[in-house]
């Protein structure tokens, strides 16, 4: 979930490939239903983008050779952490961010930054505390919001999460997007209230936005190969495409992973990764998922024992 490029017009039938993945006895599955991972459509892993290595490189000889002002350094620093993000050069974004803040405190999009990478690293007071500060010097920022509420969400907290990302989606209540967000977070609580504000905020949604799609599989009036097949829709270039297979990866990730379906959730989740789209929320915590669900698997086995 971000803001799509144009890109330029390419051919994508010649990437578009079939498989079927066959998974091993790792996913535990109800024997009433006998998931596949058939037909699936693969994404051309995105490649780093020349432009943001070249503007990283004019950003490093500005900020080494040129007299600046103290703020204008730390808008220079945030811009090169933001495309350090989005080669997937984290710590070095980290390490930007933090650059930023020293020299003006009153940054909001640096807290943000600085929050989502906490996130991660599942330092969640320090993301917290972060989000907060964001919030503080801009309570209009709104994806200030829905990393707050994601935090909070893998923080084990989701009562507080559901308020923030309830903010976020009333917003833009159009966005397929915070609707699923919200949606994710309130089935942890309340799964039945949780389905029929789903199924009510659906009406609102236009089937012009291809992430609506996403909704209504959630809701079961599409199947998976249906919503696979959606996903090439209007698509005008490699680099959509690749933007839609991260996030129709990572919800059909979380979707099989509430469903039991460890195995098939772990594989979405790495296909998530493989796209290197790093900027996207999808992409950004598809490893957590993971490993939260390695982490499960290793509780399970302890149990038995």
């Amino acid at each position: 979930m971000a803001t799509h490029g144009t890109g330029f017009t390419l051919v994508i039938n010649y990437f578009l490939l079939i498989m079927m993945i066959v998974l091993g006895g790792c996913a535990q599955v109800p024997n009433t239903y006998t998931p596949q991972m058939g037909n699936l459509l693969l994404a051309e892993p995105a490649p780093i983008n020349p432009r943001a290595q070249l503007a990283i490189a004019r950003y490093n000889y500005i900020l080494a050779e040129a007299s600046l002002e103290d703020t204008e350094k730390a808008d220079l620093f945030y811009q090169r952490g933001m495309l350090y993000d989005s080669v997937g050069l984290s710590g070095l974004a980290q390490f930007d961010y933090t650059q930023a803040l020293n020299l003006k405190p009153n940054m909001a999009e640096a807290y943000n930054s600085m929050g989502v990478h906490y996130t991660q690293q599942l330092e969640f007071v320090q993301a917290y505390e972060a989000f907060d500060s964001s919030l503080d010097i801009n309570p209009d920022y709104d994806f200030a919001f829905l990393n707050r509420g994601i935090a909070l969400y893998y923080g084990g907290r989701p009562d507080l999460a559901l308020s923030d990302l309830e903010t976020f989606m009333q917003r833009d209540s159009n966005d397929p997007y915070r609707v699923l967000w919200r949606y994710i977070v309130h089935r942890e609580t309340e799964p039945d209230k949780a389905l029929a504000n789903l199924i009510e905020i659906r009406t609102q949604l236009s089937k012009s936005r291809w992430a609506t799609s996403l909704v209504d599989f959630y809701l079961g009036d599409i199947t998976e190969k249906e919503l696979l097949r959606s996903l090439i829709e209007g698509v005008k270039s490699q680099k959509e495409l690749t933007d839609r297979l991260c996030e129709a990866y990572f919800y059909l990730g979380k979707y099989h992973g509430v469903r039991g379906n460890r195995g098939i959730a772990s594989n979405y989740f790495k296909l998530a990764l493989s796209t290197n789209v790093y900027e996207y929320v999808e992409h950004r915590y598809a490893r957590l998922e993971l490993n939260r669900l390695r982490e499960n698997n290793a509780n399970k086995d302890t149990s038995v024992r």
